[in-house]
């Protein structure tokens, strides 16, 4: 299992979508998530067909959050155009772990 930290303090069990098959799924056909999800590469994200909305953070290749923004059912964002990967959580999650643009963050797994 990752985890999503900022400054050591740890934010949430963190899910990984990095190959082409998990990227494309996502969250989809999911009631819900506990933790987030990284989906890398990413640039944008949509909600179509999606059962709940999503907070997404965009962030460089450095995992520095660029943009938060909120989706809601059946949306689709436009690109942001620096960003490398695409950070998603229940909607509300973001204002309770207050992450906002320019959070440095880091990825943990239990091996480390």
């Amino acid at each position: 299992m990752a985890w999503l930290l900022r400054e050591g303090e740890v934010l949430a069990s963190l899910e990984l979508a990095d190959s082409r098959r998990t990227r494309r799924r996502g969250l989809l056909g999911r009631d819900s998530i506990d933790g987030a999800l990284l989906i890398r590469p990413a640039r944008s994200v949509h909600t179509l067909g999606m059962r709940f909305p999503i907070d997404v953070a965009w962030c460089d290749r450095e995992l520095v959050v660029l943009r938060v923004a909120q989706l809601g059912r059946h949306r689709v964002s436009r690109p942001v155009l620096r960003a490398s990967c695409v950070l998603e959580a229940e909607a509300g999650c973001f204002a309770r772990w207050r992450l906002e643009p320019g959070d440095q963050l880091e990825l943990r797994s239990d091996d480390e």
